[in-house]
């Protein structure tokens, strides 16, 4: 047959209603099989076999390899669904009893179901159906990744995608089987202890946005586990042929003299449960099939985007830094690689890594150096390290991928320790260095640091990196194989082979000691990886050792997804080193600054250099205006060179703008320089995100930043205007007046009311039920919101129960509230169901609402006030005479004296000569310039004086303009479309163009507030 039967194939096989056999089904299956591209031959019995029998006479209808298919004539029907289902569990069942993992299929060729057999059940994993998708290549496709068939598949995006991603059934299969691998194993002390540690350093690098589930735990071990097969593979091993237990202990990078690539880590807990060698083999079968002499780089990237979903990863804040520009920044700040050492103190999967790793070795083979002296260099100048355990597992295979399958198998090439360590850069929650006088000490318990008993090792022993970690190395094996080597093995041998100096024997011995009894505990495999990984960024640390070089892309944690622990931390920390700018700011604080000065406090020498990638805010925002000043107090100081925005750089490639930034540290207050804006800006549009420097070049264009306008002073306005009130979660507190629907009446003074509720609500107020009541009608107030202000015009407010009697904020807790019942009810209600649904907001309902006087502070209101929006490209502002309103936090507002300067302050704000005079002083978002509501008293727009001519002009014009616009018939659209017409109708009218020339001439460029 050819491929051309099978669209026809397929076609026969999704038709359940004609009159059809349970033998015509398989046969159409067979054929399905041979001819589909799976790499299936007849000839093969091995591969493909038709009534393999079982015993008691039964038969299997079809057997490829380690999966069994059972074919019905239609599923639709349940006694045939059912009888399927029990002689697919009873196949299972008795092929687990010869060892291996084994995929159960269940088809009548339309409906097609695959399973593992779990605690003696079935467990279906992932389904296709031809009735909904009749391509019969991505019937193949799924049907592969239960058959595992297609050998020598490139590893390309697409194929990582389709064959190993989230959405593929070999994906579905292998998290299923982990699955019931875990429920089995995870009452076990040591894997209790690794996920636990996982959780700790996952929170470390994510904050509050981490969700600690056992989904995500289950994902990434079968990520870091299939990066870890991968390792083997990139270098020329079968691993086929590996026992599961060394590709997941690294036993044959060991006996190859490559250490640091693969290691009892958090995620070999498979191979403590039973089952679990099986199951790593299985996944190591499948991925035996690519042909990774053939990867590329960027693969680990595909394999992690592929299986963690968008979304998730979104929420984390795991965005990867595309190779051009990793690739650029090395070389703008590497300049001598073969005698600068280089640190990622925030490597992730290793972008940065290979670019220096590959521009060190281009330097070394310019200048003629032999292969064992560049590999043995390459080490201990290209450095990594990475709080998430993930990403390390990843940096790991990508280092490799750097260095090169050739170079790692040349027979000259000497041991090599792979230098990228799992550890808090930042080194929070520990003391300021873990080095004592002579040693570094590791605690092992639980406590205030991670982890109390400690392993203890001389400073002596560290100097060497890759010769630490062959004796942790060595040590932890010998403490883990005690059956082989005698329950207490002497290690005096090792210590002589690795030179331990005689003065420091006793303690490493003591250590060694300590690690025995771990493993009683069953608590020993992971201290190993873990001292490895903590001694080198504190070792680091020491000023003797620190390096020449930090590049990278930190993390962009915001201030508000920090855990509290860590925003207080953050607080302080950046409070002490200049760099906190205030309350005010603090939720668009983020800690890639922090990051930075941190880690060149740490690691990096006086005199080097660094290279970093921020949010581009860093270059013109508040939030950022002590890192741009390049002092840090305790003798830091940086000496900034320049500053590329990256704004311009299509399709944007992080969630907001980025933006580089390069400079020196410096050791004193007069060699430093402040960071002004950006030095250059790219633009351009690459036809993809990954690509060489040399090839994404072609595409960018670099140009030097307009000046920014002369702007002298600042308006006075700035102190006047205040943000509104935190009406939230909106779900306990808007609603919507029913009292001319009341069946029997509303008593006097009282207003009935029940909640409106929005489509954009999230969890867990989403879940609240409605609420209604008879609540006091001097407390439901209208609200305006950022959706209820045009330019020159006021729409109708919402309502919202506000509990402030005019004089004072009432809450449940405050006895005045009982004089009016309705509202105690409401408001009662509405604080207990808040406590039950807050999460780590500590705040009552009453200091939510009225944060920072936000209620308070309008009322009682004046009769003149000037709102405008918060959010938006252009600002809509218009006069409120409403005294009874109040503003919720999506607007600015403030008292003014008549309706006269109302009028003036809506005719300049609603000018767009506003928003050009602003747009240099801001940031921006992924698409535009964003907070011009922050940014527009800076310009000198002067206090409103009735005896200024052009004030007065102003006035009138605005007085033109609410009538104007008052009459429009505005689209029946969201409220942003609507700002646009009526800004677009304003800019076609005289009025508008009137207004535009009375504001320019209002604030000149280089005018005086």
């Amino acid at each position: 047959m050819s491929s051309l039967h099978l669209p026809d194939l397929v076609k026969r096989l999704a038709n359940r209603d004609v009159n059809r056999t349970e033998a015509t089904v398989q046969s159409d299956i067979y054929a399905y099989l041979l001819v589909a591209p799976l790499q299936l031959h007849p000839d093969d019995v091995q591969q493909i076999t038709l009534e393999s029998p079982v015993g008691q006479r039964r038969r299997i209808d079809v057997e490829v390899g380690a999966t069994i298919i059972e074919v019905k004539r239609d599923l639709r029907k349940t006694a045939q669904k059912k009888g399927g289902q029990d002689q697919l569990r009873d196949y299972l069942a008795d092929r687990a009893t010869a060892g291996g993992t084994y995929v159960g299929v269940l088809t009548d060729g339309c409906e097609w179901r695959a399973y593992h057999l779990v605690d003696g059940g079935l467990v279906e994993a992932t389904s296709y159906s031809t009735a909904t998708n009749r391509d019969p290549f991505d019937l193949a496709d799924w049907l592969d990744g239960a058959l595992a068939t297609v050998d020598k598949v490139l590893p390309s995006p697409a194929q990582i995608t389709t064959r190993l991603g989230a959405k593929s059934s070999a994906h579905a299969l292998d998290l299923v089987a982990l699955r019931g691998l875990f429920d089995h194993g995870k009452g076990r002390p040591s894997v209790k202890l690794k996920r636990e540690l996982w959780a700790k350093l996952v929170t470390a690098a994510h904050g509050t946005t981490f969700e600690d589930t056992d989904d995500l735990f289950l994902e990434h071990t079968l990520l870091v586990i299939t990066a870890e097969i991968i390792a083997h593979a990139v270098v020329g091993i079968d691993v086929r042929d590996q026992p599961a237990a060394a590709l997941l202990s690294g036993e044959t990078f060991r006996q190859a003299a490559i250490q640091g690539v693969v290691e009892h880590d958090f995620f070999d807990w498979p191979l403590e449960v039973d089952g679990g060698l099986e199951w790593v083999a299985a996944v190591a079968r499948r991925l035996a099939r690519f042909d990774w002499s053939a990867v590329e780089h960027d693969v680990m990237k595909v394999l992690y985007e592929s299986v963690i979903a968008a979304e998730v990863r979104h929420q984390m804040g795991e965005y990867y830094t595309p190779d051009w520009l990793a690739q650029r920044v090395v070389e703008e700040v590497v300049t001598d690689p073969l005698s600068q050492r280089v640190l990622d103190p925030a490597c992730g999967s290793g972008t940065f890594l290979f670019q220096a790793v590959r521009h060190y070795f281009t330097a070394a083979e310019q200048a003629g150096m032999a292969l064992p002296e560049a590999v043995a260099g390459v080490t201990e100048r290209v450095l990594g390290l990475e709080v998430h355990p993930v990403a390390v597992a990843f940096a790991r295979v990508t280092y490799l991928l750097a260095i090169g399958q050739a170079r790692l198998t040349d027979p000259n090439r000497p041991a090599i320790a792979v230098p990228v360590y799992l550890g808090d850069s930042l080194q929070r929650g520990q003391t300021a260095t873990l080095f004592d006088a002579e040693s570094l000490t590791v605690p092992t318990v639980d406590g205030a640091q991670l982890f109390a008993d400690v392993l203890k090792f001389p400073e002596r022993v560290l100097v060497d990196a890759g010769q630490f970690d062959r004796l942790v190395e060595e040590m932890s094996h010998l403490a883990t194989n005690r059956e082989r080597y005698g329950p207490v093995p002497t290690i005096s041998a090792t210590l002589a082979r690795f030179g331990v100096h005689p003065d420091d024997e006793t303690v490493v011995t003591d250590t060694f000691g300590i690690m025995c009894s771990l493993h009683d505990d069953d608590r020993n495999h992971i201290w190993g990886y873990y001292v490895r990984n903590l001694a080198r960024p504190a070792w680091l640390a020491r000023p003797a050792n620190n390096v020449d070089v930090l590049v990278g892309n930190p993390p962009w944690l915001a201030y508000r997804y920090m855990t509290p622990s860590q925003q207080e931390d953050f607080r302080v920390q950046s409070t002490n080193r200049q760099l906190w700018s205030g309350r005010s700011v603090a939720t668009n604080q983020d800690l890639s600054t922090w990051f930075v000065v941190r880690s060149a406090n740490l690691y990096l020498k006086t005199g080097g250099s660094f290279g970093m990638i921020l949010p581009e805010a860093v270059l013109t925002r508040t939030q950022h205006s002590g890192f741009r000043g390049g002092s840090y107090g305790n003798n830091m100081w940086f000496r900034f060179e320049e500053g590329w925005s990256l704004h311009g750089v299509k399709p944007s490639f992080f969630p907001v703008p980025g933006c580089v930034v390069t400079g020196v540290r410096v050791d004193n207050t007069k060699d430093h320089t402040p960071l002004v804006g950006a030095t250059h800006k790219v633009a351009g549009r690459l036809p993809e995100a990954n690509m060489a420097w040399t090839d994404a070049a072609q595409h960018l264009r670099w140009v030097e930043p307009q000046s920014a306008p002369v702007l002298r002073g600042q308006s006075k306005y700035a102190s006047r205007f205040t943000q509104g009130a935190t009406i939230v979660p909106r779900a306990l507190h808007f609603v919507e007046d029913t009292s001319a629907r009341a069946v029997l009446g509303v008593s006097a003074g009282r207003a009935q009311v029940k909640s409106v509720r929005s489509s954009l609500e999230k969890r867990p107020w989403k879940d609240v039920p409605s609420r209604s009541g008879s609540v006091e009608q001097q407390f439901v107030r209208r609200v305006h919101l950022g959706s209820t202000i045009l330019p020159h015009r006021v729409q109708e407010p919402f309502l919202a129960i506000v509990p402030h009697d005019g004089k004072a904020f009432l809450d449940g807790g405050d006895s005045r509230i009982d004089r009016y019942p309705g509202l105690a009810e409401w408001w009662r209600s509405s604080e207990s169901i808040w406590l039950d649904h807050r999460s780590s907001d500590r705040m009552t309902l009453a200091d939510r609402v009225d944060f920072r006087s936000g209620i308070s502070g309008q009322l009682p209101a004046a009769p003149h006030r000037v709102v405008y929006s918060k959010s938006g490209v252009y600002l809509a502002a218009a006069y409120l005479d409403d005294a009874t309103a109040v503003i919720d936090h999506k607007l600015y507002w403030a008292t003014v004296s008549t309706a006269a300067e109302a009028r003036y302050l809506t005719a300049v704000l609603n000018s767009p000569i506003i928003t050009e005079r602003v747009r240099p002083l801001q940031g921006r978002g992924e698409h535009n310039p964003r907070d011009i509501d922050k940014y527009v008293w800076k310009l000198p727009i002067p206090i409103y004086d009735a005896s200024i001519d052009l004030h007065q002009t102003l006035v009138g014009l605005a007085e033109d303009a609410e009538v104007f616009v008052a009459a429009l018939d505005l689209p029946d659209k969201r409220f942003e479309t609507q700002r646009k017409f009526v800004r677009a109708q304003l800019r076609a009218n005289p009025i508008g163009k009137e207004i535009d020339a009375a504001v320019e001439a209002l604030i000149p460029l280089d005018g005086d507030a």
